[in-house]
């Protein structure tokens, strides 16, 4: 395999589901035009305001669209190309009736799916990139944590993290030592457990779900589940679109677009735990688009 020629997506990705709307940004009876894994597909809701999901072919007016598979999750409308799981990733903290469900930022990122996946599993970056929010120089030194994969679910976690942030939500008041655990429940999606700064007890919920429009460019789609009295919605979506947007051209600067899945080929530190697992875990999922693959040069782009 050329690692320049174009990607296909194979089932590891074709046959996961993918979020490719807002849900608040549908209206019945109306249409809008995505792009999905290369292809174009329209997305709307039908009279019951369910989500739906076409194919557009490019073929002449009055040929039947091909439908497609179609859920509502976590406030996203969500298809796949292939065949799917009869249900996506729990999240169960959403379910709890104190919680603000939000999706609170989306934008199109010129870099591939699992770079951005990878730059969400950085702690690393947060005094450099975040500073004043979720970190600060000079306290940059990440602390040891674990990496494993649930052996019944096979999702890729990351425990017992944990960075002093001065500002680690929009309902902050004071700096924190922020506890967090990562997970990685599907190749392009990756969410965060986050210490809650008004329940000690709980943890707040910020996912990143990638809607993969080509190999190296992405809709960078952010979903929170936060305890939260104090801010309203807005507070809360101007929170995570700063932190977001801060990450932008962090994403598109970085080269490979794609990202390589050969052990050692980029500099790694003992703060690289999760990317290096995160990268070993796609290609023993066998995912093949948005990766260089193992054994393969890196041209660079």
């Amino acid at each position: 395999m050329d690692a320049t020629a174009p990607q296909e997506p194979g089932p590891p990705i074709l046959d996961l589901w993918h979020p490719v709307a807002i849900l608040a940004e549908l209206t019945a009876g109306e249409t809008i035009r995505t792009r999905l894994l290369d292809r174009d597909i329209a997305v709307g809701l039908d009279g019951e305001g369910a989500p739906l999901a076409w194919l557009i072919t490019g073929e002449a007016p009055g040929g039947a669209p091909e439908s497609l598979p179609a859920i509502a999750a976590y406030e996203f409308a969500w298809t796949s190309l292939g065949t799917p799981p009869a249900e996506i990733f729990a999240i169960p903290e959403c379910d709890e009736p104190d919680r603000r469900n939000l999706a609170t930022f989306s934008v199109g990122v010129h870099v591939s799916a699992p770079r951005a996946v990878e730059n969400f599993l950085d702690l690393g970056h947060f005094p450099y990139v975040h500073a004043g929010i979720l970190g600060q120089v000079p306290r940059t030194e990440v602390a040891d944590y674990r990496v494993e994969v649930d052996p019944e679910t096979n999702e890729l976690w990351a425990l017992d993290c944990e960075f002093f942030q001065p500002q680690a939500a929009a309902a902050s008041t004071d700096g924190q030592m922020s506890q967090y655990t990562y997970r990685v429940p599907h190749p392009y999606c990756v969410m965060l457990y986050k210490s809650c700064p008004t329940d000690e007890s709980r943890f707040d919920v910020i996912a990143l779900f990638c809607q993969a429009l080509s190999a190296d460019r992405v809709l960078f789609h952010t979903f929170m589940s936060v305890i939260d009295e104090v801010s309203s919605d807005e507070q809360i979506r101007a929170f995570q679109t700063l932190v977001s947007a801060q990450d932008k051209p962090i994403l598109e600067n970085q080269t490979p677009r794609l990202l390589p899945l050969e052990v050692g080929a980029e500099a790694s530190v003992r703060s690289d735990r999760a990317s290096v697992a995160y990268r070993r875990w796609l290609g023993d999922l066998g995912v093949g688009y948005g990766v260089i693959p193992a054994g393969l040069p890196d041209d660079g782009s």
